[in-house]
């Protein structure tokens, strides 16, 4: 539902920050290593969000990288890992480290976050093996503003984040959110 903010960072209280979006603050608690990323109070901030709705709360997740929010999201899916170990692990590793443990099968890198025991890391390199390649770790090309608005464009008409990013890299640079949407169709087309 909400995929992006951006506003003036008004608090910083880890691991929850304010945004202030016109108006309007929002609350959203974001890993160590996006916090550290923050600029100072009073400055802009964008952020990838992650919305989740539970019986009894509505809370954003924010994110600097789309990997981070990649890998939030599949950690997520499995079993018995909420958003809360998923933020613990996200603070705790960075993505590429997170992807080389998956890859290399050490479940000892994931039993050094707090809240990860050795049940819980071999479940999560269980469930992440083939999910999380060297591609969700690698760090991110910066994204021009009309790169962002094409790929909010391609998931707002169904196509899922891996999709959108795989077409936004066929891109030419510089183009046009307009001609971009339609060169990026016309790719997930083939």
């Amino acid at each position: 539902m909400i995929g992006r903010l951006a506003g003036q960072l008004a608090e910083k209280s880890p691991p929850r920050i304010l945004i202030d979006c016109h108006g309007i603050g929002y609350e959203v608690d974001v890993p160590m290593s996006t916090f550290y990323q923050l600029p100072p109070l009073g400055e802009k901030v964008t952020l990838l969000t992650h919305f989740v709705v539970r019986e009894d709360a509505q809370i954003l997740y924010g994110f600097a990288t789309a990997p981070e929010r990649d890998a939030f999201r599949e950690l997520v899916k499995i079993s018995g890992v909420g958003p809360r170990t998923a933020l613990s692990v996200l603070s705790g590793m960075s993505v590429t480290e997170l992807a080389q443990a998956v890859t290399a099968q050490e479940s000892g890198r994931l039993v050094k976050v707090p809240g990860i025991g050795k049940k819980t890391a071999e479940r999560l390199l269980l469930e992440l093996k083939g999910k999380l390649g060297a591609d969700l770790g690698a760090p991110a090309a910066p994204a021009s503003d009309s790169h962002v608005d094409i790929q909010q464009a391609l998931i707002a008409l169904g196509y899922n984040d891996r999709e959108a990013a795989t077409a936004l890299k066929a891109l030419p640079a510089g183009v046009g959110v307009a001609e971009g949407i339609k060169l990026a169709l016309k790719a997930l087309a083939k």
